[in-house]
């Protein structure tokens, strides 16, 4: 009978118990089948009860290691049955055995999912996607309804939001959905799956009313998806949110709960219900023929299951969707699968007479997507938690598996056989090579070839004759040195007696090592130990031996290394040979997870088959990558990322990335035109609306202008009527009289350039004054220019002209500049400077306006307000910050670090000292995490959330601006402190509702995109003036400069 024969037979409550035995396996960490059978048993189904008896520390289990271990290929064991529609027919599948899910597993969820499932029917895993499902649904609609404003926020400029170019699109986090992000893209970008699910029309007969649960669930979600999968192909915008789709797997099924979801258990379920869907439309379409189901026809595999128990041949073909793979003492994917394909001792495959147990995997059908699940999370029954595995684990580029093919078994048992002669032939060598390189009896050990080499140094050293003690005068201590012999009271000596010491002993006195002051050891003092005796011919034997031994031993360890390298060598290429590099799969797409067991976040690297390059898949973030960044994150070891699930496709199928090409034509089918109609009417409408959203932004922006404009020219420029009229677009930094902080500034150096002029001049006619006044402020602004003050003396917030000039502004516009200062009102208190004040403004009167161009004189000006805006908001926090005021401290330091940003982009002179502003947002930042964990670590309800919402209103949303340059190494590394901090907290005992609240923070502090979101409010500035704001500036740039910060 063959094994879909018999799943065929498996009744419903069999099903239903497999799944109770398999979540008592992920809970407890035991695998041994009978016991658990026995504690279901015993506890009469009850799975609480189940595990406090598999738990307790009374509990005797049996050691039962071989006949449990080759349950799986037998018939009437359905370990790998699929929960989806075809393991109601014929599909087997791997992810039974699915340690991932321990992070739910305790009782109480447990005895839920028992209840529900008798009071419903609804399994235990369509619950867990249910629950996970609301909780992002939830989550996502209480951000929409928060009133106590974040700092970021989704930009409300629709052109932050807008497409560039042919971007991939990305995908909204809806709350706690990176999982769906990950797995939805890795699919979308296989383009064969990508036209299946946009060309799927739902089968006529559930038009109108689905007939049945699945087709109520998945015919919606169908629908959803093709909707999603259109706007990622055609949207205008950068990102779309992909809540209907998420809803409608929410709506299927009814649950309170809320998880972080898994990816392999999502991506199972996921295909199972597309499965449904093409299996609705397959068994319409039939004419007398087994239907196909796309889905099965490019997720799905076959193997044969080969096997010996207790003497008893078997052999099983079965199917496999996604292949879980142990990843806890491999090194690469090679050595994972072929742990996977041979279980226990094959030898008693091949003889007739045994009594052993083992059985082997071999592919005989290949699907052409290829996934396979990392299991990285084990229970750690001693802590009674689930652990992840970080340990490193390479895959390659390209996976040949034809040594895992049915077709190639008898050369790979071949091949096996000679790697494992190899490899023991490697042990013994690296035992003796161990032999030489860690040389003795004792605790510690050394190489041989040292040893030797010591010995040889020893015995040429030049003999003494005279004990090491003997040449020291006891009664004369060498300096620095301290006898543990009563000190004598010779006043000579010692200075004050013994009686004029202080009582402690001398005895007792600590040994002080002054390196500084202590002699030098005497020259005549042998640097090293000597023999005492020694003859010439003694030392001529002795040096001949040890000489000869040691290049023996340099010889043998040479050999020995030469051997084991060349071993390895060969292991290596064991499979290299043409007829074993026939069947390539090329690694398509790998989702990686960064956190712990029980929190953390996804995306996705994915590669662009036809740019040849990889791409990020971070949730609404999308960037180019590199092989090397995806093996610094996918890998493992580094940090707490590495890969969860790897997906290969056959690299001789073409057709999963081919592109669509017209059949008339036989264009390339790109964009758009790729779209069923009805999906371009679709997107067509909702790129309509991004369009309107932005026309409306527009008109916004224009509408204020116009008022900027009308309110500017109903405010008078002078208090008294004058002859000169209003100069429009002045900078506002040259305030009128309401506000004279700059313009007093301006109207002193001005009042003295034109005394100095009326002092150098003889004729001293109006005109002839101001030019000299301003040929003298040139000069005097100019020389400050050029000058190189320390950090404390920014002369750029002395004058505009100063700014201008370091920043190679144009020459027009610094002279339009000094003319509107030489120009200003203010100038009117007497009547020597009122006449060159209208002289000024006459000159500004005859600029025409293809001399000056005036948008870019208002470039300049604005860009000098945002300077000294930035210099102000880096004073304010700066003097926050050493207050220690950090939760004030942090927006003026961020809102520091993006305006300087903006400005040192257009010229390095344009900012301030990039890593000084990084340096204190970022130890604002860390001192910010450690006063939350402080508040959360205390326990209290009250401080307990103060530490939340410090976190969740002000450390998370800013987590992304310290992620998004990975070359900042400070920056990335204060992120990964900040959030190890909170990750410790998962293997400590603690209240339930601390855990309650930790489990629902730590995914937003491990879901951090590195998407730059606009700012809602900045922080108010004080008003200063310049001469205020210099003396502010100079004061706290002093202060740093007294104590020192990383980063300056």
């Amino acid at each position: 009978m063959t094994v879909e024969q018999n799943v065929l037979q498996q009744s419903k409550s069999q099903k239903h118990q497999q799944t109770f035995l398999n979540q008592l396996r992920e809970i407890t960490g035991i695998n041994d089948i009978q016991v658990l059978q026995q504690a279901l048993k015993d506890s009469n189904g009850n799975l609480e009860l189940a595990v406090t008896f598999l738990t307790a520390k009374n509990a005797k289990v049996p050691q039962q290691e071989e006949a449990t271990y080759y349950q799986t290929a037998l018939p009437g064991n359905d370990r790998y049955i699929s929960v989806g529609s075809q393991a109601d027919t014929n599909v087997i599948d791997l992810t039974g055995d699915d340690k991932d899910d321990l992070q739910r597993a305790i009782a109480l969820s447990l005895e839920e999912s028992n209840r529900a499932f008798r009071e419903t029917g609804i399994t235990d895993e369509e619950q867990a996607i249910s629950r996970v499902l609301e909780a992002s649904i939830a989550e996502n609609k209480a951000s929409l309804k928060r009133t106590h404003p974040e700092v970021w926020s989704d930009s409300p400029n629709p052109y932050d939001r807008k497409r560039q170019d042919s971007c991939p699109v990305g995908l909204k986090n809806v709350g706690n959905t990176c999982w769906f992000s990950a797995v939805i893209q890795s699919l979308f970008n296989l383009l064969e799956f990508r036209r299946l699910v946009l060309n799927y029309n739902p089968p006529a007969s559930a038009q109108d009313l689905p007939r049945n649960q699945k087709e109520h669930r998945n015919l919606p979600f169908m629908r959803e998806l093709r909707y999603l999968f259109a706007l990622l192909v055609g949207s205008k915008r950068k990102y779309v949110d992909p809540s209907r789709a998420v809803e409608i797997l929410k709506d299927a099924f009814k649950s309170n709960d809320s998880q972080q979801q898994d990816v392999s258990e999502f991506t199972h379920k996921l295909l199972d219900w597309l499965e449904d869907a093409f299996q609705i439309k397959a068994e319409e379409e039939r004419d007398g023929e087994k239907p196909k189901n796309p889905m099965v026809e490019l997720f799905y595999g076959r193997f044969l299951a080969v096997g010996v128990l207790e003497g008893k041949k078997f052999e099983n073909t079965e199917m496999f969707g996604q292949y879980p793979l142990q990843v806890n003492g491999f090194k690469d994917l090679h050595e994972c699968l072929e742990a996977a394909m041979i279980e226990g001792e094959i030898e008693s495959l091949h003889s007739e007479n045994s009594g052993k147990s083992g059985q082997e995997h071999w592919f005989t059908e290949l699907p052409p997507v290829l996934t396979f699940e990392l299991s990285r999370f084990e229970f750690n029954q001693a802590l009674g938690r689930p652990e992840k595995i970080h340990n490193k684990l390479e895959f390659p580029p390209i996976l040949y598996l034809d040594r895992y093919m049915h077709k190639n078994r008898e050369i790979t048992r071949i091949k096996r056989d000679e790697i494992k002669r190899l490899k023991e032939f490697l042990t013994v060598l690296q035992q003796r090579l161990e032999r030489y390189l860690s040389y003795g009896s004792g605790p510690k050990r050394f190489p041989l070839v040292d040893v030797l080499q010591y010995a040889l140094e020893f015995a040429s050293s030049k003999p003494v004759c005279t004990s090491p003690i003997d040449d020291i005068d006891a009664s004369a201590p060498l300096s620095g040195t301290v006898t543990t012999q009563t000190i004598p009271s010779t006043t000579e000596q010692q200075g004050p007696s013994s009686s004029e010491i202080p009582s402690t002993s001398p005895v007792q006195r600590s040994v002080i090592h002054k390196p500084f002051t202590q002699s030098r050891i005497p020259p005549d003092l042998p640097m090293h130990p000597a023999p005492r005796h020694i003859t010439e011919e003694e030392l001529s034997v002795l040096e001949g031996c040890l000489h000869r031994w040691r290049t023996e031993v340099e010889n043998d360890t040479r050999d020995l290394q030469e051997s084991i390298s060349r071993i390895h060598r060969t292991i290596e290429l064991m499979y290299s040979d043409k007829s074993m590099v026939q069947v390539p799969y090329r690694l398509h797409a790998v989702l990686v997870h960064e956190g712990q067991a029980n929190a953390g976040h996804y995306w996705a690297y994915i590669y662009d088959h036809h740019q040849r390059r990889w791409m990020k898949y971070n949730d609404i973030s999308v960037t180019k990558s590199t092989w090397e960044e995806l093996e610094r994150d996918s890998f493992g070891g580094y940090r707490n990322a590495s890969a969860y699930c790897l997906m290969y496709i056959n690299d001789k199928e073409q057709f999963l990335i081919q592109e669509e090409f017209n059949k008339e034509t036989g264009q390339m089918l790109l964009g758009m035109d790729t779209l069923p109609l009805d999906l371009k009417d679709y997107v067509k409408e909702d790129n309509k609306r991004f369009e309107k959203e932005l026309e409306e932004w527009d008109a916004e922006l224009a509408q204020k202008v116009q008022q900027e404009k009308l309110l500017a020219s109903q405010t008078p420029r002078m208090p008294a009527p004058s002859s000169a009229p209003a100069q429009a677009g002045e900078p506002e930094y040259l305030e009128q009289p309401s506000r004279t902080d700059l313009s007093k500034q301006l109207k002193e150096d001005s009042v003295r350039a034109i005394t100095k002029a009326l002092a150098e001049q003889e004729v001293r006619s109006p005109e002839t004054v101001m030019q000299t006044a301003i040929k003298l402020e040139y000069a005097r602004l100019l020389k400050l220019a050029q000058d190189d003050p320390p950090p404390e003396c920014d002369y750029r917030l002395h004058h505009a002209v100063v700014y201008f000039m370091q920043n190679e502004a144009p020459k027009k516009i610094i002279e339009r500049t000094l003319l509107e200062q030489f120009g200003d009102h203010n100038l009117s208190f007497d009547e020597r400077c009122r006449n060159i004040m209208k002289v000024a403004q006459a000159k500004l009167e005859m600029i025409k306006p293809d001399e000056v161009n005036m948008e870019e004189y208002e470039r300049w000006h604005q860009e000098y307000r945002n300077y000294r805006e930035t210099t102000m908001y880096l004073m304010v926090g700066l003097e926050l910050f050493q207050k220690k005021s950090y939760m004030e401290a942090l927006l003026y330091l961020i809102y520091a670090y993006q305006n300087n940003k903006e400005l040192l982009s257009k010229g390095l002179y344009r900012g301030h000292d990039e890593e000084l502003i990084s340096h204190y947002r970022r130890e604002c930042l860390l001192k910010l995490n450690e006063h939350a964990a402080a508040l959360f670590e205390s326990g209290d309800d009250q401080e307990v959330n103060n530490g939340l919402i410090i976190m969740n209103e002000l450390i998370v949303p800013c987590l992304p601006l310290l992620l998004v340059d990975e070359t900042e190494e400070k920056d990335i590394a204060a992120v990964e402190d900040m959030r190890n901090r909170w990750c410790s907290y998962l293997g400590q005992e603690m209240e339930p509702n601390l855990q309650e609240k930790l489990t629902d923070f730590l995914p937003k502090l491990l879901d951090c995109s590195t998407e730059i979101k606009g700012f809602n409010d900045p922080p108010k500035l004080p008003s200063y003036s310049t001469h205020e704001l210099c003396e502010r500036f100079a004061r706290i740039m002093l202060s740093l400069s007294r104590t020192p910060a990383d980063g300056r």
